[in-house]
């Protein structure tokens, strides 16, 4: 595939600095006794002074050190504060535990020894904040208060795990403080006051609010993934980091994004970087009515509500990841951002599916305006189309998706000036459907060379032979279509020659990943079917076998099954995807059912944004990035065929 494998990152530390150091992961020496060294401290947050009196002391935002231990019976810790209100909402604190269960207790207290002096209580549970982690914990809580008094922020956490759950601040001085203090009963002996200082909040507002500059409380499940979702405004793309993606979720319709405090952000016009505004802010509303104008121009398929939103979301998403010159992003983090010849066919493909036929052309232009001469293309190409990033090996199967990719595109696209417009994509066609042709070997199959494993491989593969034989039957129709005879007869000879190849090399053995069949099974079976190439006799039966012996514990499909190399625990939701677009497309009521098991699979797996990761990894959880345009563009794909619209497959033409 064209991506890293995703791997569980060891990033709790790197995306939130400070937060479970090993020191932490680890139960420190003595209970409540600091288990990390300082940080560089930021500036401390202060409120406004309460008319005549002194300014309250309700916020510390400091948390470069993990300062108490509050994990258990024996050990809390407890913040004084002022504040100039009548009134306590809520409050908040910087938490980390490395253990998955157990409950965390706030309250406001007059005495911080007493609990009979609590003014307000409030216990959430590790599991409903998604386990182990870190982060701003905010506890939405009530109580009456009198500006100027002194009150206590007392914090307890209770778990059966042998891990740490600590309080973090700052060691640093933070002017006009109010004493902290720990409770430790083996350790101290009681409450023992500290000249470390708490991270909290009381009353919490603007960007004190978590998920606007600081990180809400963030499972370490949800760091698997790289990227949580997109931000754009046309030009140019932020990926909204999972630990800024809790509580959060997209404005229906847009790629505006509403935070936990209520408030939005978005990429404004003609900025890099995004912006935190007021809801309803007219910056914000004006992205949002635009990106709703355009799903409204086109269509967006699905047989019920839930699968309509993720629809709409993967074309959002993909239109987010369509650069201005048709380059298409396979994700946006600095490994996926350039753009691939196959992803950018499926997202034409489902473009033009969906009634967005600019976008669909302006992949197809950029494609034609990258070919190299001799009628292949790089494995992938910078974005802004200057070249390729390395020394990648080039595939293939490009010279097949690109034609078929202008099939379909064509099959869709308005009559007015589609002939005049494919003329201009015809000579991309022609010289990539001359050099799939002219690769063919006497056996009627392409070499071997690196399929979309983006590994090579030893023998022919079907990843290879299933575009190319896709590919030179759209190109044959195309060019019949067009009055080029002598070239549909050319390429329709070959597509012949190939299927032909692959009925003798592939179809005996269930069309595995090489013709030699030393390889294991490929997802690229899938290639095989509608709507790529009409189904040969036995490929469903194949398709049964292959996705058996692909499927993993948590129920997606590895790319294949090749003994020389291992994908490990990780599916990958491309893959997957493939069989259910193999399958809706064959059409028959078995075959469907099957589609609605994968895909509701492949749907259970989007992130709390409801953007599709590209791998999930063997505990079940999104991993690499998220959102991957491929799989946005099968989903489409799918869906449209499930809501009755199956996309056409490029015939087979006889021979005179």
């Amino acid at each position: 595939m064209p991506y890293p494998t995703g791997v569980l990152p060891a990033v709790l530390p790197a995306l939130l600095p400070g937060v479970l150091s090993a020191t932490l992961l680890a139960p420190p020496a003595a209970p409540g006794v600091p288990a990390a060294p300082p940080a560089p401290a930021a500036a401390a947050v202060a409120a406004p002074a309460a008319p005549g009196a002194a300014a309250p002391y309700d916020g510390q935002s400091q948390h470069g050190t993990a300062l108490f231990s509050v994990r258990s019976a024996n050990n809390a810790a407890a913040q004084e504060f002022t504040v100039g209100s009548s009134r306590i909402s809520r409050i908040s604190v910087y938490l980390a535990s490395a253990a998955a269960t157990g409950t965390v207790t706030a309250q406001i207290r007059r005495d911080k020894a007493d609990p009979a002096t609590a003014l307000a209580t409030r216990t959430l549970t590790l599991a409903s904040l998604g386990g182990a982690g870190a982060g701003w914990l905010e506890f939405p809580l009530t109580a009456d208060v009198t500006p100027g008094a002194s009150y206590y922020l007392h914090l307890q956490a209770t778990t059966t795990e042998n891990k740490a759950i600590a309080w973090y601040g700052t060691k640093n001085p933070v002017p006009a403080s109010l004493t902290s203090w720990n409770y430790d009963r083996a350790y101290w002996g009681g409450w023992h006051a500290e000249t470390n200082r708490l991270a909290f909040h009381v009353n919490p507002a603007g960007s004190a609010r978590c998920g606007e500059s600081e990180p809400c409380y963030v499972p370490a499940t949800a760091l698997a993934a790289r990227t949580a979702g997109l931000l754009t405004n046309g030009t140019a793309v932020e990926a909204v980091a999972p630990s800024f993606a809790v509580g959060a979720s997209y404005v229906d319709g847009s790629n505006v994004l509403r935070l936990p405090s209520g408030r939005w952000r978005y990429l404004p016009p003609g900025a890099s970087a995004s912006a935190v505004v007021p809801a309803d802010d007219p910056g914000a509303l004006a992205r949002i009515e635009e990106s709703r104008a355009w799903l409204a121009a086109g269509r967006v398929p699905g047989t019920d509500p839930v699968r309509r939103a993720a629809v709409q979301r993967a074309l959002l998403s993909m239109r987010a990841l369509l650069r201005p010159n048709g380059a298409f992003a396979a994700g946006w983090s600095p490994a996926w951002e350039y753009s691939w010849p196959r992803d950018g066919a499926f997202a034409a493909v489902a473009f033009a599916a969906t009634g967005h036929d600019e976008e669909a052309y302006r992949i197809l232009a950029y494609d034609a305006a990258t070919q190299r001469a001799d009628g292949t293309w790089e494995a992938r190409t910078k974005l802004d189309g200057s070249g390729p990033p390395d020394n990648r090996a080039w595939q293939l199967d490009g010279n097949g998706w690109v034609p078929w990719a202008t099939w379909q595109w064509y099959r869709q696209a308005p009559g007015a000036d589609r002939d005049e417009r494919l003329r201009a994509l015809y000579p991309m066609v022609a010289r990539a459907a001359d050099r799939a042709a002219g690769s063919l070997t006497a056996d009627g199959l392409p070499p071997a060379s690196p399929d979309y494993w983006e590994l090579p491989t030893d023998a022919p593969n079907i990843g290879t032979a299933a575009p190319l034989l896709a590919g030179l039957d759209a190109a044959a129709d195309l060019a019949a279509g067009l009055g080029r005879t002598e070239d549909a007869d050319r390429w329709a000879a070959a597509a012949r020659k190939l299927a032909g190849g692959i009925a003798a090399a592939f179809a005996p053995r269930g069309y595995p990943r090489t013709a030699d069949g030393a390889h294991g099974r490929d997802s690229a079976a899938a290639f095989m079917a509608p709507p790529f190439n009409p189904a040969p006799a036995g490929l469903r039966a194949a398709l049964d076998s292959t996705y058996q012996a692909l499927l993993l514990p948590n129920g997606g499909l590895s790319p294949g099954n090749d003994p020389g190399f291992s994908w490990g625990s990780y599916a990958w939701t491309a893959s997957t995807t493939f069989f259910a677009l193999a399958w809706a497309h064959l059409g028959g009521s078995a075959d469907t059912a099957k589609a609605d098991r994968v895909l509701d699979w492949v749907l259970s797996k989007r992130n709390g944004l409801g953007e599709l990761p590209e791998t999930v990894n063997g505990s079940g959880y999104p991993s690499s990035v998220a959102p991957l345009g491929w799989t946005d563009a099968l989903l489409v794909m799918t869906a449209a065929a499930r809501d009755g619209n199956p996309l056409p497959t490029p015939p087979l033409r006889p021979a005179p």
